[in-house]
């Protein structure tokens, strides 16, 4: 049975699917951390919501769009593979959650290594 961590992910997958992901910062806590691999380290709403502000530009202009394959969660932690699109081709990852409180309170993403070629 799907808990409250998973409940949360599947919200911020519908909202990460908008596009508008300065809309998922209201779903982290105030003291929240994300932790992405190729942009760095995020802590707090604020901050958060500056590197969601960044990704809207970044990802629009590199025309790359993400996909959720799976999530599964209990009450406090979550993880959901996701496929990431781009005019080259497509790779996957996976993302790691904990949530507290219905907030997200922790973010880390995985990725693929690109396929050689």
């Amino acid at each position: 049975m799907a808990g409250e961590a998973q409940r949360v992910i599947e919200q911020f997958w519908q909202v990460q699917d908008s596009g508008d992901y300065t809309r998922l910062a209201p779903m982290f806590a105030e003291d929240a951390v994300v932790e992405d691999p190729v942009w760095g380290t995020y802590q707090g709403r604020e901050a958060i919501l500056g590197f969601m502000t960044t990704m809207v530009k970044e990802m629009s202009e590199r025309k790359i769009h993400f996909t959720v394959d799976e999530i599964y969660g209990d009450d406090r932690a979550c993880w959901a593979r996701w496929t990431m699109h781009t005019p080259e081709g497509s790779s996957g990852g996976c993302g790691i959650y904990k949530v507290a409180g219905g907030q997200l309170t922790y973010y880390r993403d995985y990725m693929d290594p690109p396929a050689e070629g």
